[in-house]
């Protein structure tokens, strides 16, 4: 084998894997700013009919503006928590009622413990210590 022979052939492999991979590397950008911009490439300039975008109107006088009809938008989460938890709102009126009315639950709900104890108390059948029967005397002394 001839050395200089040899050595075009190499050459030859490199010159033919650097065009190739100059033309891989072009075509693989030309088929990127054709996915990435169809619109130039395309040359369509009026909407299709399978078109999702609605058609653009370029006269001004079949579309007039109407500055006062608003679109009326839902309130939003965090909106509507923080009128919710807003005490400005609230009178003293209001507060008093339902302070009362917490209190009002709070000594019904007493009572009703207290009656189930002497229950159990009334219940019993075998003998009372002394702290149950005096549990027992003050409560019914209390509610009777």
């Amino acid at each position: 084998m001839n050395p200089l022979n040899q050595h075009s052939q190499s050459s030859a492999i490199w010159v033919f894997f650097s065009v190739n991979r100059l033309c891989i590397k072009t075509l693989l950008m030309r088929v990127f700013i054709q996915l990435r911009l169809p619109s130039i490439h395309l040359n369509t300039t009026k909407a299709s009919a399978s078109s999702k975008r609605k058609p653009v109107e370029t006269d001004s006088q079949t579309s007039p503006i109407n500055v006062g009809d608003e679109e009326v938008r839902p309130e939003g989460v965090k909106a509507a928590k923080a009128k919710r938890s807003n005490a400005k709102g609230k009178s003293v009126a209001d507060i008093t009622t339902v302070w009362e009315m917490r209190k009002d639950d709070l000594d019904r709900k007493e009572k009703l413990s207290k009656l189930a104890i002497l229950d159990t108390l009334l219940a019993k059948t075998q003998p009372l210590t002394a702290a149950e029967e005096e549990a027992k005397n003050k409560l019914l002394a209390q509610y009777i």
